[in-house]
């Protein structure tokens, strides 16, 4: 009676670490440092999963640098048809592809879903002398070389919204001087700090340091104002931008496992969590799934090489 009874209960502890039926064990690869939009993304994706009980766990594993396309690499190189392998990516990744010619690409894996889109802030230290958009103009277009911009990687986002203003203010933008760091959470010390003259990054990201008091908000990247931040446009700078994230599956994967991702994503985006999410980070919802996303990941990948070209930034 006493072995069957240890047998039941090790039989007990056993079953209790199984993953329950329907709901799988997710690895989540966030290709940035802790602390920045991806990781953000990532995160809050995978606890609106749990929130919702659609999936038993999430593995995390952060892996920045190059834009990307290290984290990019390694998901390449040892998730080949795991079905409950994950990536999270977005713009700033194409645009690190392009701009250094990564021999990883974004056509090595697997669509699944689109999911946010968040306009870009640009931000002085608290204690900066600029005190509007205006004043950092006029510095640039003093001396380009002497105000630097820091940001995520070259060739993401950050950067091509930098060099977009450069241009439309008559600088240049070969002459910017950017300094990208792996993740939000580097950027924002340095920004903070001093070590940089502005910094450029999703609304999000920045949102609290600018109500702590610890950086001044001096303009939004989008067509109306956020949170009464006002726009680049109404300061007389002609530039737009809106930085989009997604996820996407492990090369080699059926379309029937895409398209079971594609449900659990999408379950999670109409969970309530998610919503609250949106709504903390200033995040759009712009879900767009399956072979519609790998549509218009083809199509913005053309449009951001030519953004790329046209700033005379890619490496030769």
């Amino acid at each position: 009676m006493r072995k069957w009874l240890v047998c039941f209960t090790i039989f007990l502890a056993w079953f209790s670490v199984l993953p329950v039926y329907g709901q799988p064990a997710l690895k989540m690869m966030i290709p940035a440092n802790p602390g920045g939009g991806w990781d953000q993304t990532g995160r809050s994706l995978a606890a609106a999963m749990q929130s919702a009980k659609l999936v038993s766990s999430v593995q995390f594993e952060n892996k920045g640098g190059a834009g990307g396309t290290i984290g990019l690499a390694q998901f390449v190189n040892s998730s080949k048809g795991d079905p409950n392998a994950v990536l999270i990516g977005g713009m700033v990744m194409v645009g690190a592809i392009y701009l250094d010619n990564s021999p990883v690409k974004l056509s090595m894996v697997t669509p699944v879903a689109r999911l946010t889109g968040e306009y870009e802030m640009i931000v002085v230290p608290a204690n900066s002398p600029h005190k509007s958009t205006a004043d950092l103009i006029k510095a640039l277009k003093a001396n380009p070389g002497g105000v630097s911009w820091g940001g995520g990687s070259a060739g993401g986002t950050d950067h091509i919204l930098v060099g977009l203003i450069a241009k439309a203010a008559g600088v240049d933008p070969a002459k910017i001087n950017y300094v990208p760091f792996k993740g939000g959470g580097e950027a924002i010390a340095a920004i903070v700090g001093g070590h940089v003259t502005a910094g450029v990054s999703g609304i999000g990201e920045f949102a609290e340091q600018v109500k702590g008091g610890r950086m001044r908000a001096l303009a939004v990247s989008s067509p109306k104002r956020v949170e009464g931040f006002p726009t680049l446009k109404e300061q007389g700078i002609d530039v737009e931008l809106a930085n989009w994230r997604g996820i996407f599956g492990a090369p080699g994967i059926t379309t029937a496992q895409r398209d079971a991702l594609v449900k659990l994503v999408r379950g999670a985006v109409e969970s309530a969590a998610w919503k609250a999410t949106l709504e903390k980070f200033g995040w759009s919802p712009i879900f767009l799934a399956g072979d519609s996303y790998k549509k218009f990941i083809d199509e913005d990948s053309k449009r951001i090489a030519m953004i790329i070209d046209s700033l005379g930034i890619k490496k030769k």
